[in-house]
């Protein structure tokens, strides 16, 4: 396992108050996005005491919870974006990738399912914005990569409640709720599809095709997890998890941690084979969003801010 990476709360604030301020080239970001669970309190009444390990964890009170809590304001406090483009698990077209352009306010897509009646009635206010929306379209088409935009009117998706519609999904809006409060409409927010191929080449090449808006002004995020098999709950959490997933996600650790960009992408592109890969991750599309980050911060070093198990978070391009 890479040694010292940030896994308590004084020590991820210490690495984000290291990260260079205002710099040149914002850097992109890979962050664990959680999930529903993020809303949860682990000290709910009637909870299944199997819940109890996970809450703790990646509940309302959890490390996660509250590394977002500070992830998001050292962000805009550090580069004053002028805009966020924002990749996320939960949503992959194939042949073309598509950019949402939800104007004044950008709807919520809560593509989940299974979860109490209050998780359909979570508020997160944000706006789009046209000429932005735009640009990562011009930008995606100028590396060769076929895209268009995707307007309010269109289903980009199913939520939980099996309804088609538009709008941010939960991989977006349930971190950014934590990040940025519940409205946030002082920076422009615009989702961009991830490659439905999986592939690491296809997905790192989205990265790097939106990479020269990071000169521009923009804050580029790709959420996801480096733990995620929903047929093993106990991986889940550190101490429950097999072996070799734990392997796995310390091998993640150690990967993003490699200070040279060349011998990083070696040690990125290696991970898919590791043993405890398919255990971690049965469907890789939790995963690839880490290439999107890595593509678009391909040049420069790293500068790792969360170590949290299985939700790492970390800058590329620094």
């Amino acid at each position: 396992m890479a040694s010292g990476l940030p896994a308590t709360r004084s020590a991820w604030k210490t690495a984000l108050a290291a990260l260079p301020g205002s710099p040149n080239r914002i850097p992109a970001f890979f962050f664990g996005h959680g999930s529903p669970m993020l809303t949860f309190s682990a000290n709910t009444a009637g909870l299944d005491p199997r819940m109890r390990p996970l809450l703790d964890r990646l509940g309302s009170e959890g490390a996660l919870a509250n590394f977002l809590r500070d992830f998001g304001p050292a962000l805009l406090d550090k580069y004053q974006p002028k805009g966020i483009v924002v990749f996320s698990a939960h949503w992959e077209t194939d042949g073309e990738q598509l950019v949402t352009d939800y104007g004044d306010e950008n709807p919520l897509l809560m593509d989940y399912y299974g979860f109490d009646s209050e998780t359909y009635k979570l508020k997160f206010s944000s706006r789009g914005d046209a000429a932005l929306s735009r640009r990562v379209v011009e930008a995606f088409r100028d590396a060769g990569i076929a895209a268009s935009l995707s307007a309010k009117e269109q289903p980009r998706g199913r939520d939980g409640r099996g309804f088609q519609g538009p709008g941010l999904d939960h991989g977006v809006f349930i971190p950014f709720r934590l990040m940025f409060g519940e409205e946030f409409r002082s920076v422009p927010i615009v989702q961009a599809s991830i490659d439905g191929s999986l592939s690491l080449e296809g997905n790192w090449a989205l990265g790097k095709a939106v990479a020269k808006l990071r000169d521009e002004g923009i804050l580029v995020l790709s959420g996801g997890l480096t733990v995620h098999n929903l047929r093993d709950r106990a991986s889940f959490v550190r101490e429950t998890a097999q072996p070799s997933v734990r392997e796995f996600n310390d091998a993640v650790s150690e990967a993003i941690s490699v200070s040279d960009s060349v011998a990083r992408k070696t040690a990125l592109v290696a991970l898919t084979q590791h043993k405890g890969f398919r255990l971690a991750h049965p469907r890789e599309d939790h995963f690839v969003p880490i290439y999107v980050a890595a593509g678009a911060g391909e040049e420069g070093g790293v500068h790792v801010l969360s170590g949290l198990y299985g939700c790492q978070t970390v800058a590329f391009g620094i």
